[in-house]
């Protein structure tokens, strides 16, 4: 049965030697018979005797020898099978489709399946899907099973490349197998998650109102609601293993591990409420924010991460935990009205240190948001007149103003009294910044959010005032952030500075309307979001000048603005009974995100409307206004979508998707929102 086997390699040439020795037998055969020839003739026989004996052997062991290497390799494969059956890692075949070909008997353990499963993976570990299958490079999966942890490995296996040189058989490329391997990691994850358990995790706690708390409340009350506070941040804290440190009469440092922190996240910071129901008679609830670092290289680095997070927390108003986790953000809480303070120290400050950067460069280049409103324009007109009190050279940067601007803006450009170029576009903008000029940003935080980002690259002297909550997304590097979350608009806060900015400054009427006109728009005529600083501050632009009746007809709306706000809330939607949803056509419209804003007011006029969201195309963005009143948090909602703004007024941008999408994303934020419980309907 083995005549069609041949022997090749080492073992033939083996096998030859006897050959190759006759010859030489034979060359000694002939020199022999030259000396002797009775010696030759012996020699001759003897020779003939080997070469038959040669012939007979190699012959008749040939067979013996393919029998005994066949038998060898044969018992050699089926070690090698029992090897890799009892393998102790877990070890299958797959084809192309994810069908299992073959399993060892760790690999069936695991499964609690015998040898002869032949059904796809994917009805194993749900995990392993055909997509998951390697290609040119191994992948791996990781999947639990049976309250288990594995990590699967799967190798792809050429079959062309195995059986190319067999010349036997061929095989298509799709028909390759996969190697997967499995590998139980649940131990190693176990000490994995205690080592991230036992982390060091520091954060910082600030009583956000603790002076207004204590003046609200009787003098001889103020120890005991000192004491209370205190005692349930200390009973709350303790009982997650969590130490807390008084740093200052309003200031507390806690040090816990991170297993702590995870239970706290859990109770999503029940002590935000819990700090609030603390009463001796105090008229003003006390309010805490928390800044939390973690997963810093150095216990030095997570406290640095810690004091970020809270001056983000204090930022955004106060009332809610911030957890810094390198480049990440999370927030906790924030659903209530930040107080405003009555003080104006805040204020007084900011404006000398404006003043001081200003008197050292030579000019001053003032921008606010994109699509820019009535509070940006006004704000940095206020800025604008700061400037020229001081004899420096001004600008202010605006690019494509709408519908809603341009009455006030045109009113500039028609007056002799200011220069023609007050305001510039980008380009020119970028032609006139250097390190030589202030840079004032008014109404906006965010860099992307700025007329235009470059500017900010293009000098060190940056001033930030606004008033709208911070975000993970904040300018860099500025020498002079003015941020009062709680302020109603930036013109109430560019208001406030110019009373302190010096005393030979002189507002003319006219910059006092556009500054009246942006608290009477964000403050929607005055009722919403004001307080009593709001009516100081627009009481001292009506005595600079402003007058009610001039700002009324720069807002009136046209025709077709009108006709869109009312097919807005024609076309409305009512969304879980308490949320107003509606879109606000765009064509033919110069402003249609001011419309939209207008219609989502008015839609907090229906009595069982909690919050309002009206959504709008406009160049290919979808711009979504969200107002409330008090029930409802809209600037958390915002910021889910990328957006934010204030507690009860807030919108985002969403790029590249249509207004049905975006209608839906909406919807299926509020659901999520509503099931985590960070909204209550």
């Amino acid at each position: 049965m083995n005549g069609g086997i041949k022997i090749k390699g080492q073992l033939k040439f083996y096998m030859q030697w006897p050959f190759i020795l006759t010859v030489l037998l034979a060359v000694m055969d002939i020199l022999v018979f030259t000396i002797n020839v009775k010696a030759g003739a012996v020699a001759s026989a003897f020779l003939a005797a080997y070469l038959l004996i040669v012939v007979f052997l190699y012959f008749h062991s040939k067979t013996a020898i393919m029998n005994e290497l066949i038998s060898f390799a044969t018992q050699y494969g089926q070690v090698q099978k029992t090897l890799l059956r009892e393998f102790i890692v877990p070890y299958a075949l797959l084809d192309s489709n994810g069908k299992v070909l073959w399993l060892n008997d760790a690999f069936a353990q695991i499964a609690g399946k015998n040898r002869k499963f032949r059904k796809k993976i994917s009805s194993l570990f749900p995990e392993v899907t055909a997509d998951k299958l390697p290609d040119e490079e191994d992948s791996e999966v990781t999947f639990q099973f049976h309250d288990r942890d594995y990590r699967a490995v799967m190798r792809r296996i050429p079959m062309q490349k195995l059986l190319e040189e067999s010349g036997l058989i061929e095989v298509e490329e799709h028909n390759d197998l996969t190697a997967l391997y499995l590998f139980d990691e649940t131990e190693m994850n176990r000490y994995i998650r205690q080592k991230e358990d036992e982390k060091l995790v520091t954060g910082l706690l600030y009583l956000d109102n603790y002076e207004e708390a204590l003046n609200s409340v009787e003098e001889v009350r103020r120890s005991l609601l000192v004491a209370l506070i205190e005692r349930k941040l200390n009973q709350y804290f303790g009982e997650v293993d969590c130490l807390v440190k008084k740093l200052e009469k309003d200031k507390f440092i806690l040090m816990m591990r991170n297993r702590s922190l995870e239970e706290l996240k859990k109770k999503r910071f029940s002590i935000l409420e819990d700090v609030k129901s603390v009463n001796v008679g105090n008229d003003m609830a006390v309010t805490i924010s928390i800044g939390i670092g973690i997963n810093a290289p150095t216990y030095t680095q997570n406290y640095e991460y810690s004091r970020i997070a809270i001056d983000l927390a204090l930022g955004r108003g106060g009332d809610q935990v911030v957890i810094k986790d390198k480049d990440q953000m999370t927030y906790y809480g924030g659903k209530s009205q930040q107080m405003g303070k009555n003080t104006r120290v805040k204020a007084r400050v900011k404006a000398h240190a404006l003043r001081e950067f200003m008197m050292s460069k030579e000019k001053v280049v003032v921008m606010g948001h994109k699509i820019s409103d009535a509070d940006a324009i006004g704000a940095a007109i206020g800025i604008y007149r700061a400037a020229k009190s001081l004899n420096k050279k001004a600008h202010i940067v605006v690019n494509n103003p709408t519908m809603s601007v341009r009455p006030v803006i045109e009113r500039f450009k028609d007056n002799q009294d200011y220069e023609h170029d007050m305001f510039v576009d980008s380009n020119q903008a970028m032609d006139i910044v250097d390190f030589n000029t202030v840079v004032v940003v008014v109404d906006v935080n965010k860099p992307s959010y700025t007329e235009c980002e470059e500017l900010l690259h293009m000098t060190k002297t940056i001033v930030v005032l606004d008033h709208h909550r911070q975000g993970s997304e904040v300018i860099q590097n500025a020498v002079l952030s003015y941020i009062e979350p709680y302020a109603s608009s930036a013109c109430e806060m560019v208001a406030e500075i110019l009373q302190y900015f010096g005393d030979d400054i002189k507002i003319y009427n006219i910059e006092a309307d556009a500054l009246y006109s942006g608290i009477m728009i964000d403050t929607n005529n005055f009722t919403s979001k004001t307080g009593v600083r709001t009516f100081e501050a627009a009481a001292f632009l009506r005595r600079c000048g402003a007058d009610v009746t001039r700002v009324r007809k720069m807002f009136r709306d046209d025709v077709e603005s009108y006709r869109a706000k009312a097919e807005a809330i024609r076309s409305v939607e009512t969304y879980r009974e308490v949320f107003a949803l509606a879109v606000c056509p765009s064509e033919g419209l110069d402003s249609p995100t001011v419309i939209a804003s207008q219609a989502a007011n008015e839609l907090l006029n229906v009595s069982s409307v909690k919050a309002s969201f009206v959504l709008t195309d406009y160049r290919n963005e979808i711009y979504i206004s969200a107002r409330a009143i008090d029930e409802v948090n809209v600037q958390i909602i915002m910021e889910r979508l990328g957006g934010g703004g204030h507690i009860n007024m807030a919108g985002a941008q969403i790029p590249g998707v249509s207004v049905y999408t975006a209608m839906k994303q909406l919807k299926e934020t509020l659901d999520q929102m509503i099931k985590e419980g960070d909204i209550q309907v």
